[in-house]
């Protein structure tokens, strides 16, 4: 990143947006907020940065993950999708009633899926008997 670069965005966005950008996402960029989905997340786009990274996501919590993106946000974020979600007329106004909403990945949780077994196991462990003892 070059210093004229990083001068225009602490320019644009402040010192203190330069700083959390840098340490959040590794890089300091500015653009045209875009949306805000279900979760809080913010959408940027900016179309004079290289190709492939014109688009990002500022999560809202520091403990972000990727299972906290809607999947119309992801589609655009990968650009599928041409329009973003808020300004597209079809997208805003679709609705899914086949769809749950948005959970988060909770492996390595509390709230992680455990699966348990009703089986029989084949083998057991040896368990000693103990004789008495004759006099």
């Amino acid at each position: 990143m070059s210093l004229q670069r990083t001068l225009k965005y602490i320019q644009q966005g402040g010192f203190s947006k330069y700083w959390r950008d840098m340490q959040y996402i590794g890089d300091a960029k500015w653009g045209r907020m875009v949306g805000i989905d279900s979760n809080g997340n913010t959408y940027w786009e900016n179309n004079e940065e290289q190709p492939g990274r014109t688009r990002w996501v500022d999560y809202k919590f520091h403990d972000y993950d990727s299972t906290q993106l809607d999947p119309i946000w992801h589609a655009w974020l990968s650009h599928t999708r041409c329009e973003p979600p808020s300004t597209d007329p079809i997208a805003s106004h679709f609705e899914r009633p086949w769809q749950s909403p948005a959970y988060e990945n909770f492996t390595g949780t509390r709230g992680a899926y455990r699966p348990y077994n009703t089986t029989k196991p084949k083998r057991y462990a040896w368990e000693p008997k103990i004789a008495a003892r004759q006099a």
